[in-house]
C-alpha cells in the first residue's frame, strides 16, 4: 500500500532518521586520500559552559555551506569539531553551584575541584555536541576534540617548553589587570573599556623643609597609599628646582622624592602627577626607571592590606570615601571635580579591574607578532571582509607581552617546578621528580594553569595531532578557511597566526570570515 504523505513536514520524524544514516554510512568521515586536494575547516570550539545561541547556529551553518560545498567538489574534505575548557568562565559556573551548596573550592581541594569540573564538561560539553548534531552539522565526529584533552595537553607543554628554551616565555613582576571578583589576572585582549562618570580629587602634599606643598589630582585617591614619589615634566620650568625636592605622603607621612620624567604631560592638570608603581602600569614604567620602591596597597578580592590599620579590610570603595574624609580633615584636600573617564572591565564579569604588580608568566610578544603581521601584509591570510585587517594590526602592533598564568585550577596546569632548596626553575614537558640543577627532591609544581586562549592559540594543529608528524596533520594542515566572531580577532585569531607561524612555519588558514 502507498504511504500517506503528511499534510505538514515534521521534522522530528525526519531529521533524526536521516542523520543518523549519514553517520552510519560515514560521510562525513575524512579519509587521507592522497589523489584528491584538501579543505579543511577547525570549528571554533564553543566553551562549556552552557548551550549553544545563534550566534553558534550561524556560523556552523557557514562553516556547514563551505564543507558540503567543497565535498560535493569532489574535495577530501575535513571538519574538525570539539570544545574549549574555558577556564575562567567554567570554573566561575562551577564555584557559583558550590556556593549554592555551601561549598568552597579550599573544602573540596584541588583534586575533587577537578573530579567536578570534568562530570561538568561530561554534562555540558556533551549538550553541545548534541546540539552540533541537532544542525546537521556534517563534521568528522571521529575526530572530535576538547582542548584538555591528552593530545591537546601534550602539544601545549610541547610549546611552553619550546618557547621557554628560546627565551620567549619568561617569570617576572610586573604590572598586570587583576580581576578582583574573579581572583585571577587577565590578558590586556580580556579588559573591556566603558565609559565611566568619576571625580578628580585635587590634592596638596607639602615639602619637608616647610617651603609649601606641590598640588597634583588623582581619580583614584585610595592608592595613595602606595605612592612612592611625585613626578614633574623635566622641562617645566615651574618646577625645575624642587627636583630632587622631598615631600611628605598625607595620612601616611611617608617621605617621599620629586623626580623628573618625560612621561609627565605638563599641560595636563598642575603637570605634577602621583606615582604609584603598585598599581598602574605607566607608574610601574617610572618606578623601574627611577628605582622607586613598589608598595602594594589591595589584596586579591581589593581591600586595603593589613599595613594601613585605619582601612585595613576595606573594599577599595569604602575605603575612598574614608581616606577622602581624612584628607580633608588634615587640610590635604582642596577640591573635588567632576570627571568622565574610561575604566577598563573583567570581560567575563563585567568587575573594575586593578592594575597591580604580580609574578606571573609572560609571553614576549614583539618576536612573534612581527612574522604574523606581514603574514597578512603579504596575503598569505586574507580576511573576509577586509577592513577586519584593522583590528588585527591595530592589536599586533601595539602588542605588549602576553600574560599567561592564571589564578584557577581548570585548565592545563603550567609545566614548572621549583626548587626549595636551590630556587631554581625546571620547566619540563614530562612531570618532574627532582630538580634538574641541584638534584634535590624537595620541589613543587608551579599551582597556576595557563590562560585559556594559550591552548586555543594551537587548535588548527593540535587537533590533527601536532607534535607528532602524523598523517592528519601532514595531510590537513595548513587548514583552509576559519569562520569565526570578529569580536574575537584579538583573543583568539591574531594567537593562532603566531602560534601557527612560530610553531610549523606556516599560517594555520588561508581565510578568516
Amino acid at each position: 500500500m502507498a504511504k500517506e504523505l503528511a499534510k505538514q513536514y515534521d521534522p522530528k520524524d525526519v531529521e533524526d532518521r536521516i542523520y543518523k544514516s549519514w553517520l552510519e554510512g560515514k560521510y562525513f568521515h575524512a579519509k587521507c586520500d592522497k589523489n584528491k586536494d584538501t579543505y579543511t575547516i577547525v570549528i571554533p570550539p564553543p566553551n562549556i559552559t552552557g548551550q549553544l545561541h545563534m550566534g553558534h547556529a550561524l556560523d556552523n551553518t557557514l562553516q556547514d555551506i563551505l564543507i558540503r560545498f567543497k565535498r560535493m567538489q569532489g574535495f577530501d574534505t575535513l571538519w574538525v569539531p570539539g570544545t574549549d575548557h574555558a577556564s575562567i568562565a567554567t570554573e566561575a559556573k562551577i564555584v557559583e553551584k558550590m556556593k549554592e551548596e555551601g561549598v568552597t573550592k579550599d573544602d573540596i581541594g584541588r583534586d575533587g575541584f577537578l573530579e567536578r569540573a570534568w562530570d561538568w564538561k561530561k554534562q555540558y560539553g556533551g549538550r553541545i555536541i548534541e546540539q552540533l548534531k541537532k544542525l546537521g552539522s556534517s563534521c568528522d565526529w571521529d575526530r572530535e576534540r576538547f582542548t584538555l584533552d591528552e593530545g591537546c595537553n601534550k602539544a601545549v607543554k610541547e610549546v611552553f617548553v619550546r618557547l621557554y628554551e628560546k627565551g620567549l616565555i619568561y617569570r617576572g613582576e610586573r604590572i598586570i589587570n587583576w580581576c578582583p571578583h574573579c581572583k585571577t589576572s587577565i590578558s590586556d585582549a580580556e579588559v573591556e573599556y566603558e565609559e565611566q562618570a568619576g571625580h578628580f580629587w585635587h590634592l596638596r602634599y607639602p615639602f619637608k623643609d616647610g617651603s609649601g606643598y606641590l598640588e597634583l589630582a588623582t581619580t583614584r585617591p585610595e592608592t595613595l597609599l602606595g605612592d612612592t614619589a611625585v613626578a614633574v615634566n623635566p622641562n617645566d620650568e615651574r618646577y625645575k628646582d624642587m627636583v630632587g625636592k622631598t615631600l611628605i605622603l598625607p595620612l601616611v607621612h611617608r617621605e617621599i622624592p620629586v623626580v623628573a620624567d618625560d612621561y609627565v604631560e605638563m599641560d595636563f592638570g598642575t603637570g605634577v602627577v602621583k606615582i604609584t608603581p603598585a598599581h598602574d602600569p605607566n607608574d610601574f614604567e617610572v618606578g623601574l626607571r627611577h628605582n622607586l620602591p613598589v608598595i602594594n596597597v589591595l589584596t586579591d578580592d581589593a581591600k586595603i592590606v593589613e599595613d594601613y590599620p585605619k582601612y585595613a579590610g576595606m573594599d577599595r570603595y569604602e575605603a575612598r570615601k574614608a581616606i577622602v574624609a581624612d584628607l580633608e580633615a588634615e587640610g590635604a584636600l582642596v577640591k573635588i571635580e567632576e570627571y568622565t573617564h574610561n575604566v577598563g572591565t573583567c570581560y567575563r564579569c563585567s568587575s573594575t579591574v586593578e592594575p597591580r604588580v604580580s609574578k606571573q608568566w609572560f609571553v614576549k610578544m614583539k618576536p612573534l607578532a612581527g612574522p604574523a603581521i606581514e603574514a597578512v601584509k603579504k596575503g598569505e591570510t586574507k580576511f573576509v571582509p577586509q577592513r577586519f585587517e584593522k583590528v588585527y594590526f591595530h592589536w599586533l602592533e601595539n602588542i605588549r607581552d602576553w600574560c599567561i598564568s592564571r589564578q584557577l585550577w581548570w585548565g592545563h596546569r603550567i609545566p614548572a617546578w621549583y626548587c626549595a632548596d636551590c630556587g631554581e626553575i625546571t620547566v619540563s614537558k614530562e612531570d618532574v621528580h627532582e630538580c634538574q640543577h641541584c638534584s634535590s627532591k624537595n620541589i613543587t609544581q608551579d599551582p597556576d594553569t595557563l590562560d585559556t586562549w594559550f591552548s586555543s592559540a594551537l587548535w588548527p594543529f593540535s587537533t590533527l595531532g601536532w607534535p607528532e608528524e602524523t598523517e592528519d596533520f601532514k595531510h590537513y594542515y595548513p587548514t583552509n578557511t576559519l569562520v569565526t566572531g570578529y569580536d574575537i580577532i584579538p583573543f583568539w585569531v591574531m594567537r593562532m597566526m603566531f602560534s601557527g607561524i612560530e610553531q610549523t612555519g606556516e599560517v594555520p588558514f588561508d581565510t578568516v570570515l
